[in-house]
């Protein structure tokens, strides 16, 4: 697993994509995509996989959203996540999880 080096940005750029993005306005607060994933029972497997350092990382942007949500302030214009340069750094660990699971599934199933 770390040979992986996390995707950076979309698969496919497209301008509805990126306003979609803007819209959204958690890159207001410093955070990632997949900061703001709905913590299934796959997701938190996958985050305590996480290397220490992503860990850290992304337990900083998370408290730091939060504080600034509790000032009802954001993160200046110039320290938003890009777009094109919000990393997908869960995605290959939520990857193997999901995979482990559905062999368990099948395993499971068969015997």
């Amino acid at each position: 697993m770390s040979a992986y080096v996390a995707r950076k940005g979309p698969k496919v750029f497209s301008a509805f994509g990126k306003w979609a993005y803007n819209l959204s306005g958690f890159n207001q607060y410093g955070l990632h995509r997949d900061d703001c994933l709905y913590e299934t029972e796959d997701v938190k497997e996958a985050i305590r996989r996480l290397p220490r350092k992503l860990y850290d990382e992304r337990n900083y942007r998370i408290m730091r959203a939060i504080h600034l949500s509790m000032t009802k302030t954001i993160l200046p214009k110039e320290e938003w996540t890009k777009y094109e340069e919000d990393t997908k750094y869960l995605e290959p660990y939520l990857q193997e999880v999901v995979k482990e699971r559905e062999e368990r599934e099948d395993w499971n199933k068969d015997h």
